[in-house]
């Protein structure tokens, strides 16, 4: 008798987790094909396939499980790791090399990066200038289509967007995973306001400087992605620090702390977002009628957006970004996404389909086009 009922209990389960999840595939099938798939090119019809597969599987376990951040973790850190592939392949096919010349920059080549963004503000505001040489409209990766998937982002998922839609979060999110137990486990809290103060330094520098400064001597994403020519002591030098912040807060760090280090001392666009937090729709909330103040979520957020006086006031700080960790860890479902404007505790489950579908539909469908080129070319050399 007791078999029979879990039988039918996980009939249930996987038909309820199915009928969540149609409406996922039917979206993502339209995007991904066009409604018409062609397998004219098989390793191109194979790539999508598999991507589309791979997304509406993930989207199921997520409902079926009833757990978020293994889940999410998965295609966010394909993502990473397929955009840098798409931009290297990208950067080969039209320049033959991974470095851009002046020549690039005066002609507008460089593809646009979301973290130029704040960079941009000023310059744009004063000045009406847009500091960032690349396309406007058009091409690979241009200014405009690019800013507004951000705004959208931001004002939808607010600091969400650095677990949902980054192009480079996967990076130190997917290092931060390798160990089951950190090596460094106290960090002074302080460190978590160090991208407010990256982000003042950058708007200002770049505001005089005209140029994305940012872009120009810190970012530790130009390691996999495009960079300067290495012509003089100054280029030579920017290399040199790029490499080493990607070693120390993407590699290192993470995988010694098991934290998102890059993301939450140095990202200036994650400081923005985490100020966005204020205003979206989404947010993850504290039951404290539940909670027992058993601080597994404090030890478990990769952000530091928790600490044990916030789980004893019963809110989450600005820096979080919903990637779910917290959520997953918690046995009794105190700490839960929810719905501004509605008391932590009510339509739990509600609030978390309703996120899930909405930003998981936006990593998919962000991601789904690097994913598929990295998938397309793996095949290619492959078969």
């Amino acid at each position: 008798m007791d078999n029979s009922l879990k039988i039918s209990e996980m009939r249930k389960s996987i038909g309820k987790s199915l009928l969540y999840t149609l409406p996922m595939f039917l979206i993502t099938f339209i995007f991904i094909t066009g409604g018409r798939p062609n397998f004219s090119d098989p390793s191109s019809g194979l790539a999508m396939l598999t991507v589309f597969l791979l997304v509406n599987v993930l989207y199921f376990f997520m409902h079926y499980t009833g757990k978020t951040d293994k889940y999410r973790a998965i295609l966010f850190i394909i993502f990473a790791l397929s955009l840098s592939y798409s931009l290297i392949h990208n950067m080969l096919e039209v320049r033959k090399s991974m470095s851009f010349s002046q020549a690039d920059i005066l002609e507008c080549k460089i593809p646009f990066c979301h973290l130029v963004i704040p960079m941009m503000i000023l310059p744009a505001a004063f000045t009406k200038s847009i500091i960032f040489p690349g396309s406007i409209i058009g091409g690979f990766a241009n200014i405009s289509s690019m800013i507004v998937l951000w705004l959208i982002a931001t004002v939808v998922l607010g600091r969400g967007f650095c677990s949902w839609g980054c192009f480079y979060g996967g990076w130190d999110d997917g290092f931060s995973r390798i160990r089951k137990r950190p090596v460094i486990k106290k960090i002074s809290e302080l460190w978590k306001w160090m991208p407010f103060a990256v982000l003042i330094m950058v708007m200002l520098t770049a505001a005089l400087s005209m140029m994305p400064t940012y872009c120009s001597w810190i970012c530790p994403f130009k390691a996999v992605t495009e960079f300067e020519q290495v012509t003089s002591v100054e280029s030579a030098t920017k290399a040199g620090i790029f490499l080493s912040i990607f070693g120390g807060l993407v590699v290192v760090l993470p995988v010694m702390t098991r934290k998102r280090t890059q993301c939450s001392y140095l990202c200036p666009l994650g400081a923005i977002n985490s100020l966005s937090n204020k205003i979206t729709p989404f947010t993850v909330k504290i039951d404290k009628t539940a909670c027992n103040e058993c601080f597994k979520c404090v030890e478990t957020c990769p952000l530091f957006a928790l600490t044990r006086e916030d789980i004893k006031e019963g809110k989450v700080s600005l820096f979080c970004s919903k990637c779910g960790k917290c959520v997953d860890a918690c046995s009794r479902k105190a700490i839960h996404y929810g719905i501004r404007g509605i008391p932590a505790g009510t339509l739990k489950y509600f609030s978390r389909n309703l996120f899930l579908f909405v930003s998981f539909l936006f990593m998919s469908m962000f991601s789904a086009g690097s994913i598929i080129n990295t998938f397309h070319g793996l095949l290619k050399l492959i078969f």
